[in-house]
Formats: structure tokens, sequence, C-alpha cells
């Protein structure tokens, strides 16, 4: 059953009518879904499993491996969990759910893990090093993850359930606390964890390494890529809002204000220039983007308007923060296909394997608990008060597009009048060759609020992104390198190498030069093959269109070539694609696939497919194309299909080898696309 709330009032809210009170229904809501499965108020959470195969504890692991994963599990369900149950308790000490009183359950269950021997006991660092027969130690354990968890709901629960303990029973969790929060972590955004468990045991009066604490601080800090954005390794995703932007308020709290108020105050700045921009990441609707890893994670990304709220100097609009936090938890709560046996699936809506990583369980999805942290907030603060704004969207005249370039983090996203959707288009993107998950995750041409991204629904096509066949060796090749190279006179400038490895001379791999725009309902593609001289192919495909009964119409103007799809997503939501080919393209079709797209079973991609470049020869390198979409039945205009008037271009052969190339629109506009000079400004 999905969730309906009781409570709503659309004076206060009026886009989505949730209130502070709907929230905390939602919550138990959640709560109600975990609790059903415990036979006993003794047991921990460990929660049903759809997905056995990726997902940890690992069937094929080790004797020792699965003593530690299971632990690991154990400690994920209950920290996890806490993050909707914590403020919950606060609001409410009496709070049952299934016969459970919830601020005794996690009373005793924080013990519990904390407590050696005991059998619901998720281990010191010491003692996992020991369970996993592993003497490396720099060795990381998932409970490093959790204990951040832990720490930030004991705080939001503080006198409800830390100061009922006694100095004993503090002095255990204390103990368990310090293993983890001076040992080893990885060296990217889990950092924060070792933060914050030392920040909380210092403002609890326990003696912390200053300098562990200091080193963790600078080296978040140069992490920073500009314009509010944290590079988390090598990647930007929203573990840079989940994390960087919601750890680091919190830190300040704790410890930076007063220990540390250099830091403290870049963390502030930092998080007040995201909230420049971050509005404008959610679409109308306030729908989340499936774009980067642990997208089972859904709206906790909207966690990082909370964080910025707990700040001296907080800018966030409340208003319009309500609204996107409310907007994206309906975009999940409201889908039939959400949960598993009262459970989020292992997906972004329903169960979804391939964006799926193996560190994650079946309790994993409850870190999008973290956006219920707003619940802190009391009932009086500006929040909760204020009445909903939809910012940018209401702002934005008919068939407007606002652009947004962010070139620290390499984001340019554009937010659609026309059809209320927010279009990603990203750069500096480095995954490993044959890591098709990660370029599913990260590599995709563009990333749509309303049309998650598909996975492969063949090897030769793929759903917005270049797949390159070599003629001679009939081995497909896919983009696995992103270069940014930033905006120009409203073109996209990027370049994507297939196969690209660190070892192979650039020349030598193929690659496409990237120029792309925002019309009223999508994006203009004017791409160049840049190739090292063997006979291949090329497709592109547009989004994955979810198939649940679609209409197919194939129309023709002078050279182009499009093909429009209309039909219903799973919830019954209108919608329409369109894919228009012209220069440089061979051939439009269409590819029907079955559990490759997140929204429904069945769906289709309709993909160009350019057949054959010889080994060496002056052939077209202009690739043109347009994917538009609508979220309604309504027939798209003429113009709107074909809004290319004319193409023109410098060589005498019209093929785009070399000089400007400049598309002249039907609305009188022109746009000139010049790869020339792009080489000197490659950014990853």
């Amino acid at each position: 059953m999905v969730f309906q709330p009781k409570t709503l009032d659309f004076t206060l809210s009026p886009f989505t009518g949730l209130t502070r009170e709907s929230w905390i229904e939602a919550g138990e809501y959640l709560l109600t879904g975990i609790f059903k499965n415990l036979k006993s108020i003794h047991d921990p959470i460990v929660m049903p499993r759809k997905e056995t195969e990726v997902t940890y504890p690992h069937k094929n692991a080790s004797e020792a491996q699965l003593k530690v994963e299971r632990k690991a599990e154990i400690f994920e369900g209950l920290a996890r969990s806490f993050f909707l149950a914590a403020p919950l308790i606060h609001d409410n000490p009496e709070l049952t759910i299934c016969n459970y009183k919830i601020r005794d359950y996690y009373k005793e269950q924080v013990l519990r893990a904390c407590t050696k021997g005991d059998s619901n006991s998720v281990g010191s660092y010491e003692e996992q090093l020991e369970l996993a027969e592993s003497k490396d130690p720099f060795r990381t354990f998932q409970q490093t993850v959790e204990t951040c968890a832990l720490v930030v709901c004991l705080w939001s629960s503080k006198a409800e359930i830390w100061d009922t303990y006694t100095k004993e029973e503090k002095d255990i969790i204390a103990g368990f606390l310090t293993s983890y929060a001076h040992a080893s972590t990885v060296p990217q955004n889990w950092r924060l964890f070792n933060m914050l468990d030392m920040a909380f045991l210092y403002s609890e009066g326990y003696p912390i390494d200053e300098d562990i604490m200091r080193d963790h601080g600078q080296a978040i800090l140069n992490f920073y890529a500009g314009d509010g954005w944290y590079r988390d390794g090598h990647s930007f995703d929203y573990y840079s809002c989940w994390a960087f932007n919601v750890y680091t308020p919190i830190w300040n709290l704790w410890y930076g204000y007063e220990k540390e108020p250099y830091l403290a105050k870049k963390f502030e700045e930092n998080s007040n220039k995201l909230m420049e921009t971050y509005g404008d990441f959610f679409d109308r609707d306030g729908f989340t983007n499936m774009w980067g890893r642990s997208n089972i994670y859904r709206n906790a990304a909207t966690s990082a308007f909370d964080g910025n709220m707990l700040l001296k100097g907080s800018t966030a609009d409340p208003g319009r923060a309500r609204r996107i936090a409310s907007g994206s938890l309906l975009q999940f709560l409201t889908r039939e296909d959400f949960l598993f046996e009262g459970i989020p699936t292992l997906g972004f809506y329903g169960q979804f394997t391939p964006l799926v990583q193996g560190y994650s369980c079946a309790e994993s999805p409850f870190w999008l608990g973290k956006a219920f942290l707003c619940l802190h907030l009391p009932a009086g603060h500006p929040f909760w008060t204020a009445k909903e704004n939809n910012g940018t969207w209401d702002k934005l005249k008919e068939r407007e597009i606002k652009e947004t370039v962010l070139n620290g983090p390499a984001l340019y996203f554009t937010n659609h009048e026309a059809n209320g959707e927010t279009i990603l288009r990203t750069g500096k993107v480095v995954r490993n060759c044959g890591d098709e998950h990660g370029m599913w995750n990260y590599s995709k041409l563009c990333f749509n609020t309303k049309y998650p991204w598909e996975s492969a629904p063949s090897k030769a096509v793929e759903a917005q992104q270049y797949v390159l066949e070599d003629i001679t060796t009939g081995v497909y090749q896919k983009a696995n390198v992103t270069f940014w190279h930033g905006e120009k006179e409203g073109i996209l400038y990027r370049r994507q190498y297939f196969n690209y490895e660190i070892s192979k001379e650039c020349t030598w791999i193929q690659a496409v030069n990237l120029a792309d725009f925002p019309v009223a309902h999508g994006i203009v593609r004017a791409d160049k093959l840049k190739l090292h001289r063997r006979p291949v192919s090329m497709t592109l495909g547009a989004y994955g269109f979810p198939d649940n009964g679609t209409e197919i119409i194939q129309l023709e103007k002078g050279n182009a070539k499009a093909i429009i799809l209309k039909g219903h997503d799973f919830t019954g939501r209108e919608k329409q694609l369109a894919m228009t080919l012209y220069d440089g393209w061979d051939e439009i079709g269409l590819l029907h696939s079955e559990g490759t797209n997140p929204d429904s079973e069945k769906s289709i991609v309709v993909y160009g497919k350019l057949t054959s470049r010889k080994q060496y020869g002056y052939e077209p390198y202009i690739m043109i194309s347009q994917v538009i979409t609508k979220e309604s039945l309504e027939d798209f205009t003429d113009d709107e299909l074909f809004p290319i008037a004319s193409v023109e271009y410098t060589d005498k052969e019209k093929c785009g080898g070399y000089g400007p190339v400049t598309l002249l629109m039907k609305d009188g506009s022109h746009k000139v696309i010049e790869f020339e000079g792009i080489e000197g400004n490659l950014q990853l």
C-alpha cells in the first residue's frame, strides 16, 4: 500500500499539501514496514531481501567474510532505521508501532550493538579485524559508516535515549565509538564519519586525538571543487550533498565553531554556495534525478537543505527547501513498487538490480531516512512555517529555460518550463573500461528527472550514450571517460573517449567531441567524430521510454527523420518522447527491451545509427540530433519536432571536418558550433 498522508494543508503547502505532521506520518509509515518484520523487540533489524546476486551478505564469501558482513548488516539496519526513528522519538517519546515502544527498542539495541559478547554486537574495530582474520591495520569496515549515523541519531534523540543511559552504559558506547573514530578510514567522504564520531565524543566529555581530527578536516576541505560541491574520490555525485553538506554543518555545531573556526567558516561558506543553485537541481515537482552511485538512497539528496539550516548563517530558502523535500518524498513513497514486504527496494523505484552496488545490503536504502532529519527542526522553525514556493519554476516565462553552469564540479543543468523537467549534463567522469554500472551512473549524455537512466537493452544500443562498433573486430566500445570544456555562447562542449586507458596514446583511442544546447522541451546535439581511423559504426539512444502500451509515430521532413512515442509511465502519468535525426545519421530505429528500465518492466529506446565510416576518407563528421519530451500526450508542433531550418558548414563538402558549423533555427536564432580550440582546456 502506498503512503497516503492523513494531514494535508494546501494553504501552507500549495504544491504538495505536506506539513510537519505529514512527515511524521511518513516516518511512521516506513517504520511500520520495519517493525512488522520483527518477531521480538529483542531482534535486530535484518529485513527481507529481494536481491541476492549483488548485495551483501555475499553468497560466495568466505566464512570469515560472512561473519564480518552479517555484523555489518545488523548495524546498517539499526543505524539507518534510527535516522527515521530518532526525530520521531524526540517528538513523541511514547511512540508505539506494531506494539513495540520505539524508544525502548532503540535504547536496548544501541547498547547491545556496542557491547562485546552480546548476540547483537556489531563488533569494535579491533574485534572486526580479528573476526576477518586480518592483520591489515589499514583495513576498513562498514561499521565506520554506521557509527556516524548512530551519533547523529543519539544527538537528535539525546534527551530521550542518550541521557537516560547510566555512566557505565555511556562508557561502553563511547569505547565502541572511539575504536572506529580513531581507526583507519577510506580517504574520501568516510573521513566525515570519523570526524563526527570524534566530535560527538568530544561534546560528551570523552578524550579524542585532535591532530587526527584536524587532519581529517583539512582533507575534507581540500575535496572542495567550488559552487558548493565536493569531489568524492574522483567522482561528483550526491555524496557531496547527503554527506559533505550534511555532516560538515553538524560537525560545526559539535566541534568546528568552537575548536576549528577557520574550517567551520569554510564549511559554512561552501554549504551556502550550494544553496545558491541546489534548488534548481530538482524539477518542478521536486523530483530527484537518478544520477551517480547509491541511487537506492533516493530522496536523501534533499537532506542538504536541512544541513544548511543548522548553520549559524544559513541562507537556504525554507519554503523552497520544504517544497523540494516534500516533492521528492512523494516521488518515491507514492509508488506501488517502492516497497518489498514493507521495506524500500534495492532500486530507484521498484527493484532495479543494474543500479545496485556490492557494498549495499537489504537495509541500506534506509539512508533515505536522512531526509527525515528535518523533523529535528521544531514545529515553529521556518522550514515548517514558511509557505511552499517553487523558486525558479514560479518565475520562468512560457517555454523559458534556466541554465546553470557549474565549472568546478562540471555540472550543467537546465530547468525547462515547457515540460517541468530538469536535465543534467556532466563532465569530469573517469570509469574503468568495462565498468558498465559506473558508465550508467555517470557517463550518460543527459540525466532527466522524469526519465531515469536505462541500463543496456543490447550491446549495440544504450539510452543517452554513444556505442561504437569496431567493424573489423566486432567489438563494441562505450565512453568511459568524459572531459569537460565548459559552456561557450550557449553551447556545452565536452569530449568522450571510448575504452580509454591511461596507458594508451590518446590519439589512438576513438572519441567524440560533444556540443549540445537546450531547447524548450529538451536538448539538441551537434557532435563530431574524432576517430583513430578504423572502419566503425555507431549508435546513439534517446532516453529509455516506459512501455505500458505505446503509440509509435514516424515522420520525415526533408533530410530529417523523427520517431515519436506516446504512452504512460508505471504510475499512469502521460509521457511523450521524440527523437529527430539530421545530418550524419543513416538510420533511425526502435529497440524494445525488458528489465532495463527503472520505471517500467518494458521499455523502448529510439536510436540513431551511423552504419559505417571507412578506415580513411573525408566523410561526414558532424552528427546532429534532438531528443525532446513532454509530460502530456498533446502533439508536438512541427517546429518542435523539426526545429532546424538549415545547417551551414565551413568546408565545401559539408562534412564538418573543419571550421564552424552554424545551425539556423526556425525561431530565428542560430547556434555556432566550433570545436577548434577546445583541446587546450579539457578538464578531468
